[in-house]
Order: C-alpha cells, then sequence, then structure tokens
C-alpha cells in the first residue's frame, strides 16, 4: 500500500490526518505549495517547517494576489469512524468533500484509504464549499476534478478545477453564456468535454398552473464545454423542455420568493451517448438528445413514460414511486440504472423511513420500469438532499449518503462490506471509490 505526505492549501497532514503545519488560506488559482513523499524518505519535521516559515510569515504580511482577505485556516479536516471495515472493495481510495456546518473543521476536497486515513487533503477557505470530487480521465490521463464556490444547493455560483496526477491544477472550467456553474455535476466526456449544471434565476408566468404571472423561479441548465477553449457546445434548459406542472415543489407565498421547481442535481451520459438529467423537485430522471435537446423519455414523476413496478422483496414508496428527491443517476447497460435515492427532502414527511440506492431495469417495450433492488442506510436513516451511488470495477455499490455523515459499501448480493461516517455535522456531497495512482 502506498504511503505519502500531502500538501495543499493551508494545511499539511500525514496521512492520519495530523496537522503539522499550517499557513492562511490560498484558492486553487493562488500559488500553493504540494509535496509527496515516500515512506521513509521524508524530511524531519524541524527541516518541513523551516521550509514553511518563510511561506507562513509571507502569508501574514503579504495580502493574498487575489484580494480577498486572509483567513486562517481551520483545524484540519474531520476525522472518520470506521463502522465497519472493508472486505472484497477492491483496490482504490475514497474520494469525499468534507463539508462543516460548524467550522470546527476544514472544508475540500480530500482522499481517504479505507481505513481512514488521509491521503491527500486540499483546505479552501471557510466560505466556499466543494462538491462533486472524483479521479476522472482527460486527454488519455488520470485526473482530480472537483468543484468550488459558494450557494451549493440554491443559488450558487463558482468553478470547475482539473488537477493532474502530481496534484498540480492544469485546467478550469466556467460556465459560458453569462452564467456561472453550479457544484453538483462536473463530468468529463469521454470525447474530454464537460458536462455542468447552472441554477438560473429568471421570471416565468405561471397563471397556468395558479400561480402569480410574475414568479422567480430557478431553472436547470446543462453545458457542454469545450475544457481547452471555454466555448459552449450544447446548452439546454428545464424550462424549455419540461412543464412547470410537473414540479412536487409548493409555490411560495410571494412572487419574489424563488421557485426551486426544478432542482437539477446531476448529469450523466448514457451508453448510447445521449443524456440522463435528474431533477429533485419533479422525482424524475429525463433522457435527453444530446444533440437536439429532445427528451427521449421520462422516469418517474408526474409524467413517467413508464408503469412502475416492484420486483418480488422489493417496495416502491409511499407515492408508488421508485424514488422521490432523487439524485445520480448511473447508467450500467442494457437498459439498467442505478439512482440514489433519497425519499426526504427535510421539510415534508418521508416517503420511507430511510434512504436508499436502488437498481431499475427498463423494458422499453412494455414502458415497465421495475425496481429490482435496493440496499438500505445501514443505519436506518432518511438523507433530506444529496448523495450518489456508483458502481465500482469490482461490481459493488458504493453509496455516499448526502447529507448525512455516512459513506458505504454494498457487494452485489446486498451484503454491507464497508461503512463510515463523519462526525455530526459534517456531509459530503457525493462519495466516490476509485483507483488513483499519484505520479513518482
Amino acid at each position: 500500500m502506498r504511503t505519502f505526505t500531502a500538501i495543499s492549501g493551508p494545511c499539511w497532514f500525514n496521512r492520519r490526518g495530523a496537522a503539522l503545519g499550517a499557513v492562511f488560506g490560498l484558492s486553487p488559482d493562488s500559488h500553493h505549495t504540494q509535496q509527496v513523499h515516500r515512506k521513509g524518505k521524508a524530511a524531519s519535521l524541524p527541516a518541513k517547517l523551516g521550509r514553511l516559515l518563510p511561506a507562513l510569515l509571507a502569508a501574514v504580511l503579504v495580502p493574498m494576489a487575489t484580494g480577498a482577505p486572509s483567513v486562517a485556516a481551520a483545524p484540519g479536516p474531520p476525522p472518520v469512524t470506521v463502522l465497519t471495515p472493508a472486505a472484497h472493495l477492491g483496490t482504490g481510495d475514497i474520494f469525499v468533500t468534507p463539508t462543516s456546518s460548524t467550522g470546527k473543521y476544514a472544508n475540500g476536497p480530500e482522499i481517504l484509504d479505507t481505513h481512514g486515513n488521509v491521503v491527500w487533503f486540499h483546505a479552501i477557505p471557510e466560505t466556499q464549499t466543494a462538491a462533486d470530487f472524483r479521479a476522472q480521465r482527460y486527454g488519455g490521463h488520470q485526473v482530480l476534478t472537483w468543484w468550488q464556490g459558494t450557494g451549493l444547493g440554491g443559488l450558487s455560483c463558482g468553478t470547475d478545477y482539473i488537477y493532474n496526477d502530481q496534484f498540480q491544477q492544469i485546467a478550469t472550467v466556467r460556465a459560458g453564456n453569462g452564467l456561472c456553474a453550479d457544484g453538483h455535476e462536473f463530468l468529463i466526456t469521454p470525447w474530454n468535454t464537460a458536462l455542468i449544471t447552472i441554477y438560473q434565476k429568471t421570471t416565468a408566468n405561471l397563471t397556468s398552473i395558479g400561480g402569480p404571472a410574475d414568479q422567480t423561479v430557478i431553472n436547470g441548465i446543462v453545458q457542454e464545454i469545450d475544457i481547452a477553449t471555454g466555448q459552449v457546445l450544447f446548452q439546454w434548459n428545464s424550462a424549455d423542455h419540461i412543464p412547470y406542472s410537473q414540479s412536487e415543489q409548493p409555490l411560495p407565498a410571494k412572487p419574489s420568493e424563488p421557485w426551486s421547481w426544478f432542482h437539477l442535481n446531476a448529469v450523466k451520459v448514457d451508453t448510447d451517448g445521449n443524456l440522463l438529467i435528474s431533477a429533485r423537485h419533479t422525482w424524475a430522471t429525463y433522457k435527453v438528445d444530446r444533440l437536439t435537446g429532445d427528451v427521449l423519455w421520462t422516469l418517474g414523476g408526474k409524467a413517467s413514460s413508464f408503469t412502475l413496478a416492484a420486483a418480488p422483496g422489493q417496495v416502491l414508496d409511499q407515492a408508488g414511486e421508485l424514488f422521490a428527491w432523487q439524485h445520480d443517476p448511473e447508467p450500467l447497460g442494457n437498459d439498467t440504472y442505478t439512482f440514489f435515492d433519497d425519499e426526504a427532502n427535510g421539510a415534508s414527511p418521508p416517503l420511507l423511513p430511510y434512504s436508499r440506492a436502488i437498481t431499475v431495469q427498463l423494458n422499453e417495450t412494455t414502458h415497465v420500469a421495475t425496481l429490482t433492488a435496493a440496499d438500505n442506510q445501514p443505519e436506518g436513516l432518511a438523507a433530506s438532499a444529496a448523495g450518489n451511488a456508483q458502481t465500482t470495477s469490482d461490481g459493488n455499490l458504493f453509496v455516499g449518503w448526502g447529507l448525512l455523515p455516512y459513506f458505504s459499501a454494498f457487494d452485489p448480493s446486498v451484503t454491507l462490506i464497508f461503512d463510515a461516517h463523519f462526525p455530526p455535522g459534517v456531509y459530503s456531497y457525493r462519495a466516490y471509490f476509485l483507483p488513483f495512482n499519484p505520479a513518482t
């Protein structure tokens, strides 16, 4: 097992997360120092701190180049408690974005091993959030990617970052057409473009559904971006294709209050090259033609193209749905998909007492969608937002439980093979189990 020490951003941590030194925070666009040391070859602590002292003094005495005020970093990333040790999980590391609601811990993208030890952590300013951190492929090379910004979950705005296998920033992706990137998805396609999500505030006439003529609404926008040039190659707006009447979200009390009627939270590439778009507030996933933007089918919600069914031993929720307030549709091929099924939103009564990761089989001839498997939250809890379910290369299902502080893994027989959690008040928007091999 590889072992190395990572220095990134404002804090320096060994693999057990102990803060060895700290400097004031820099954004990913600013200069920062990173070093990787193989076990047994690391410099002595006094020597390391001696090298860091000039940086510390410079950070205290010199304003940051970005013009933003210097802010002292939090003590470090949150500790991880492993409840079920990893068994038959395969080779890889855990990718998370621990976010502290109390400010007790630092926020930022983090790689953990299966024992909960820190492999790499990049602390970000405490006013910002990181999301959707993972290893991807770009230009034939392994890279690290994440979104960083403010307002995640509402009218968010930020930048998507690409780092190489030496933990160095090599590219950024920003939304085009005068818009700003949201943090729910940053996916590099097999053809080396980026799919990103955007929230746009505008005004709509909702008199046809009993609403005001000037209701402020938040639409969901998907853009495909050429990473090298920043050119927008494709843009899809929820309001152009989905009726407002499909929303499950109640209208606000005032027209000036933004109505998050759609709440876009994922965009994926299906096995045929078309897109899967998930909307939390319509309880639906849409298959969208990547060239025309037309909706090819709708799964779930008020206008489902499929009759919903449950295989023996499986259950639909109290609304007769496969999922509600769901996230992260993932195509497995042969019309089989997984979803993270929240079944709760924190404001309404949950439709099941627990969240789950589900597998659904579509029959496009009979137009029946069948729930074939469900991996329930091990502690029997429901996540009121966020979450994902990733099928690993070994066929396991790795689940991030959203606003719950847990992340888990199940084997194909639905046996729990790993379970861990952050302290209360800490969550990760998604969690992945992926291979990543840093350059030596």
